[in-house]
């Protein structure tokens, strides 16, 4: 019984949070990205090209877009959409929709078409960190980027850069140059926030030891970490010295736990650091090769 109120206690701070997240995305869209006229890397901005030639409200074009983009996630890549890509999907254009209703004659906060831009992209970042922190996502071009990748073998962060931009490039059927530019800069700029503010949370580092303390460190690794880490027995080449080292791979603020207790208690540590960017398997057992 008790465990079953900490799932429904979980389950319900997940639902508030990824709510929040999604309310940040549709105000900065509909308050910064709607104004601009650009179509900045994301479903709605393709919506909001899309009412020139639509007459419907810019919440249900996204609608439909998302549910059309889902049902196609569905066919094609199964159960690699799970509830939280249906649950930002539905509720992305929700938000949008009740801010129309609140803010019918909504216009620029800031009377500049690049600050409008740059408004956004700041403000969505914020949103989509919440999401990608919770592995979540506000579905719509990641849903298309996951089926470039599994038919077409394009690595993820590249087909979310040309779906991107094929949004942003669809600017031209209705608006000048300046807007175009626009769309494309912010796109690219939006990119570059995502890799360093958002997705660099989720990378992992490939940590290399070679110290005195070895016995000490794999079990703080083991027992504090909750980590695996695999021992090589390693021969320097200058006088053929032979030394253990340990490998393991954290993320983030493992990371910084492990630095901290390396420099404690073996400042002299030989130690080489990698970024993980597409890890498939941590081993979780000790293996020893000679």
């Amino acid at each position: 019984m008790q465990n079953q109120k900490l799932h429904y206690a979980e389950l319900i701070k997940e639902i508030i949070i990824l709510t929040v997240a999604v309310a940040i995305i549709a105000a900065a869209v509909f308050f910064f990205l709607v104004p601009s006229h650009t179509s900045v890397s994301s479903i709605s901005g393709l919506g909001i090209v899309l009412s020139n030639f639509i007459p419907l409200p810019l919440s249900a074009i996204t609608m439909i877009l998302n549910v059309v983009l889902l049902i196609i996630g569905f066919l094609t890549c199964g159960k690699e959409f799970g509830a939280k890509t249906v649950y930002t999907s539905i509720l992305l254009p929700l938000f949008i929709g009740l801010f129309e209703l609140v803010f019918p004659n909504f216009s620029s906060m800031t009377g500049s078409q690049e600050l409008d831009v740059l408004c956004y992209i700041l403000v969505v970042s914020i949103g989509l960190s919440i999401l990608f922190n919770r592995n979540a996502s506000s579905g719509g071009l990641d849903i298309v980027a996951k089926i470039l990748n599994k038919y077409l073998h394009v690595e993820l962060g590249r087909a979310m850069s040309l779906a991107g931009m094929c949004v942003a490039l669809s600017a031209a059927f209705v608006y000048d140059k300046k807007t175009v530019v626009l769309s494309v800069l912010g796109t690219y700029f939006n990119g570059i926030v995502l890799d360093n503010f958002i997705f660099d949370h989720n990378k992992k580092r490939r940590v290399c030891i070679i110290t005195e303390k070895e016995e000490e460190l794999r079990k703080f690794i083991i027992n504090d970490l909750h980590s695996g880490a695999t021992i090589y027995e390693a021969i320097g080449a200058y006088n053929f010295e032979k030394h253990n080292e340990i490998i393991t791979i954290v993320d983030k603020s493992e990371y910084q736990k492990l630095m901290t207790f390396i420099n404690r208690k073996d400042p002299k540590a030989f130690i080489t650091v990698y970024n993980v960017s597409n890890m498939q398997y941590q081993p979780k057992i000790r293996s020893k090769e000679k």
